[in-house]
């Protein structure tokens, strides 16, 4: 996913980073030039005490600088005003992107006191912007006189989007409406907050601990020893460590015959943030889902949804459901065939049980072996870390013409993160690109993708390129055997670099402009989800560990005949989740919600069966409220889907996946232009045509 954490500060302005020129003279790194390769952040030097310091700096140069934008006594100008407005609080936003991505990939008790700290004094000085009456008329008589001026195209999306943000904001409301806006907003962020907390707590409170080698049967010597390491690593040398890190967790569940044990780790996943103590998140969803109905109806908007959806491709509720619903039916129904291949596995092993959640991977995998002859310890030794970098690498270099050199002079945020300076076929220098692998204590649990600066041309054109990084949680290397991935961590590998793509081709003007549609982000990712898995490719990339030969022509029959396997559960697992979270967001009824009856209802109403839980609970579905960037929006992946499976048939139909025609005009029309346009004008501008479902529908095995 994009970790879009990067907090709003002036009616919609994303954070930035241009290394800050400040006339103070100090020892904090935030308050003088960086001074490091392309400007990137000063890793090496950026204490934690130095961050509180450069937040008030910040705030007070911020407000220095919309005091010079009202004050200005000239008429209102796109100039004056609306770039003005776009560039002002560089040095907060440079301070802020650190602190939030440090929270998120290496986090500790003092970084997550001072996020509490700063959230309500963040959320005021954000609410002091958008709410400021002699800010707004300057906007607003920028907008009403916006086709009188000769603005250029983006020139007059940027001055519609700050008008539109400031009124989304609230700044047609009365005092007293403003007033309760505010309380919502400071609320909202330290809930927010304290859900990830609690979150992160769960995570890395639980453990699974085995001092008996027969409670090992089943699992791969990879997998023993993985947490045989594991457990030394946590001063518990002799035994074997599992965690709910999924590098950990899924292999377990997946391999180990001991079905109580499965059931106890999958247990303490799924029931995290629901265990009644200090980090119970229930109370928390439900003061967030209150206060966000209240922040809706207080700016106008039916609930929510009404509020997020405004700003999407899909605009509407019933859009959104429209396209879930088409694809329920379907998924489940393969769903069900597949819980009853399981079911029958059980009875021919001489199985007394009904088959259960915690029992789900284990049998998909006999049954996947048994239909298929195939198991994921099969393909891994085709999967390093280093040989699907390597042939992420290769891919972006055969379509965009990418190298990418790796830095050891270019500070990093942690040991772990590796820096590439990534350049263009020419050697024109492109941006930074920061790679971070494995789990630790310190890590959000996931994988997502996210940005140091975004990509900005100055008022006086100077071109600032990116920094990118992309923070994953995959199997670490064990012994002298290198980090092998599984399929899917292969899959989600090329999934975060299509974001590091989006990030690195952006070509947009002003920093405002750089954000698209929330149900338009995932297509950069997802697309290139389609060359991990296309047999054309697998070839190139996909290679022995040990040999180097690449994966034999059998494998890759059998991996591509079994593409359809678990499909079921795994359509239905995301739609239960999107569904979840679009009812928890209409639902006209929020006080005193209970978490676990809503949560029931709302899967009860669509059919889900027992054997499948949502792929995120409420109490540690962080997508929606550790932060909520994916509000009302975690349907915007299977929405992004309907756009990549049809943008992938162009290169299907040209007879050449690594068409460079093709992915010159796609990174053209969709990875460049951000949000200059509407994000069906960018697809249609590559495609020609809007999108069909009928890919989709395939590529899932659902038609």
């Amino acid at each position: 996913m994009t970790k879009i954490t990067l907090t709003v500060l002036a009616a919609g302005v994303f954070l930035f980073v241009a290394g800050c020129q400040s006339e103070k003279t100090s020892d904090n790194p935030f308050l003088k030039p960086y001074n490091t390769p392309f400007g990137v952040p000063a890793f090496d030097k950026i204490k934690a005490e130095h961050f509180e310091p450069a937040v008030k700096e910040g705030m007070a140069k911020h407000n220095e600088e919309i005091a010079a934008i009202i004050k200005n006594t000239e008429e209102p100008t796109f100039e004056n005003t609306i770039a003005a407005l776009d560039y002002s609080g560089e040095l907060l936003n440079n301070v802020l992107i650190v602190f939030y991505n440090l929270t998120s990939a290496n986090t500790d008790s003092t970084l997550q006191a001072l996020a509490m700290q700063f959230a309500g004094p963040l959320s005021k000085h954000s609410d002091d912007i958008n709410l400021n009456p002699e800010l707004f008329a300057r906007v607003k008589a920028v907008y009403e006189k916006r086709n009188e001026l000769n603005l250029n195209p983006e020139q007059l999306r940027l001055t519609e989007k700050y008008y539109r943000d400031f009124v989304r904001g609230g700044a047609n409301l009365d005092a007293q409406q403003q007033g309760k806006l505010r309380e919502i907003n400071q609320q909202q962020s330290v809930l927010g907050l304290q859900f990830s907390e609690n979150l992160l707590a769960e995570n890395n409170g639980f453990q699974l601990v085995i001092d008996n080698t027969d409670d090992l049967a089943g699992l791969p010597e990879s997998v023993v020893a993985a947490a045989a390491a594991d457990a030394k690593a946590a001063g518990m040398e002799g035994k074997w460590l599992f965690t709910l890190h999924k590098p950990s967790l899924i292999p377990f569940i997946t391999y180990s015959d001991k079905r109580d044990l499965r059931k106890e780790l999958y247990s303490g996943y799924f029931m995290r943030g629901n265990n009644g103590n200090a980090n119970d998140n229930k109370q928390i969803i439900a003061q967030i889902v209150k206060l966000r109905k209240d922040k809706a109806e207080l700016l106008g908007y039916t609930d929510y949804a009404d509020y997020v959806l405004e700003e999407n491709m899909a605009k509407e509720a019933v859009n959104v459901y429209e396209l879930l619903n088409k694809l329920w039916t379907p998924a489940l129904k393969r769903a069900k065939a597949e819980r009853d291949d399981m079911q029958k596995m059980i009875k021919k092993e001489g199985g007394n049980f009904n088959l259960e959640s915690w029992d789900w991977w284990y049998y998909a995998e006999k049954v996947r072996k048994d239909k298929y002859n195939l198991d994921e310890e099969m393909l891994r030794p085709y999967f390093s870390l280093e040989g699907v970098k390597k042939g992420i690498f290769n891919l972006t270099e055969k379509l965009y013409g990418l190298k990418y050199i790796q830095r050891t002079d270019i500070p990093t945020y942690h040991p772990d993160a590796m820096a590439y300076e990534v350049q263009e076929a020419d050697g024109k220098h492109v941006g930074v690109l920061y790679l971070d692998f494995h789990p630790r204590a310190s890590k959000q649990g996931g994988a997502w993708c996210t940005n140091y600066r975004n990509q900005l041309i100055r008022p006086n054109g100077e071109f600032v390129s990116p920094v990118v990084s992309v923070v994953c949680n995959f199997t670490k290397p064990s012994g002298d055997t290198p980090a092998l991935l599984s399929f899917d961590e292969t899959e989600t590998f090329f999934h975060e670099f299509g974001h590091a793509l989006h990030f690195l081709f952006s070509n947009t003007t002003y920093p405002g402009l750089t954000n698209v549609p929330m149900d338009f982000v995932e297509l950069p990712s997802q697309i290139m989800e389609h060359w991990a898995s296309h047999p054309e490719y697998l070839k190139q990339y996909a290679l022995h560990y040990q040999t180097g030969e690449a994966i034999p022509d059998e494998l890759v029959a059998k991996l591509e005949a079994s593409s359809h396997f678990n499909q079921g559960f795994a359509t239905v697992e995301y739609l239960a989740a999107s569904i979840l979270d679009m009812d928890y967001h209409t639902t006209a009824d929020v006080s005193n919600i209970n978490v676990e009856a809503f949560e029931k209802a709302s899967m009860d109403k669509i059919g889900l069966i027992n054997e499948i839980w949502p792929r995120y609970r409420s109490t540690y579905f962080g997508h929606i409220f550790s932060g909520g960037e994916y509000a009302s929006g975690y349907y915007v992946y299977i929405w992004a889907e309907v756009l990549d499976s049809d943008a992938f048939e162009a290169f299907k139909e040209s007879g050449n996946i690594l068409n460079k025609e093709i992915a010159t005009k796609f990174r053209t029309h969709v990875l460049a232009p951000g949000g200059t346009k509407d994000g069906m004008e960018l697809y249609t501008n590559f495609r020609g045509k809007e999108p069909i479902i009928e890919p989709l529908l395939r590529n899932r095995g659902l038609l």
